[in-house]
């Protein structure tokens, strides 16, 4: 692999990873999808993050069973659902264009079906 390409993989899995640890302390952001970006991100360019990543006590698991079939567990399903219907309420009473107050929670309830689609563990 080129330097380049390599520095820009590992880039791209630091930002992930930044915004997967700012997911732990922000509600409003997700970690483990952030976190299974940066193991993707880090698979390319920076694979001792990526097994990092696969071995971390807490979220190496999610990450694992991520990759061997793309499972999601019920928790993690309810959690995301309940977060995007709350996004979706909060949305209506801001002064956002009518589209975008119609358009992101179709794309929202489309995320929902698809997530809830996926494997449990």
């Amino acid at each position: 692999m080129r330097p380049i390409a390599k520095l820009l993989w590992r880039v791209l899995a630091l930002v992930f990873l930044a915004l997967g640890v700012l997911g732990v302390v922000l509600p409003i952001l997700p970690t483990v999808p952030f976190l299974l970006a940066a193991a993707w991100a880090g698979s390319r360019g920076w694979p001792a993050l990526e097994q990092w990543l696969l071995e971390h006590p807490r979220y190496g698991v999610y990450i694992r069973q991520w990759r061997q079939g793309g499972a999601v567990p019920r928790r993690a399903k309810w959690a995301a659902t309940v977060m995007m219907a709350f996004s979706a309420a909060v949305l209506l009473f801001t002064p956002a264009p009518t589209a975008v107050k119609v358009g992101v929670p179709l794309v929202m309830a489309i995320v929902a079906i698809w997530l809830w689609k996926r494997p449990e563990p």
